[in-house]
């Protein structure tokens, strides 16, 4: 399995950036799929995530309203679209995966800890200047 995040970028405070998360070597089986963010100092903490087990989305209360997840199953890929941005969603943004079964029967939900996922991009860079 091989998670390739692109997108980032500098933008303003109040732009909008799409980032773009590639999975290769998974079939979207059992799952659960986050884009998790990570700002100096402070730990990982998921921004988005869905799942095949609970069925459902889950958004950061900061960021509802403004970021939405999408995904193209066919190309494998999934975007995280995010809008009015702000100098407080500076971070490395990280696509994450949790395929194992027994991470999925554990954590039924995608809103779980960072350790309950696998399978890791590299991240990349999102600044907002203000």
């Amino acid at each position: 399995v091989q998670l390739v995040e692109s997108g980032g970028s500098l933008v303003q405070t109040g732009g909008s950036l799409t980032l773009s998360c590639a999975v290769s070597g998974f079939s979207f089986d059992d799952y659960a799929l986050g884009w998790f963010r990570q700002a100096p100092g402070k730990e990982r903490e998921v921004v988005v995530c869905f799942g095949s087990v609970d069925g459902g989305t889950y958004y950061l209360d900061s960021v509802k309203g403004r970021f939405t997840i999408r995904s193209d199953f066919a190309k494998k890929i999934v975007y995280l679209q995010m809008s009015r941005l702000k100098p407080e969603d500076t971070a490395v943004y990280y696509c994450a995966l949790r395929r194992a079964p027994e991470l999925l029967r554990r954590w039924t939900s995608c809103n779980a800890p960072a350790y309950t996922y696998e399978h890791w991009g590299q991240g990349t860079q999102v600044t907002v200047s203000s």
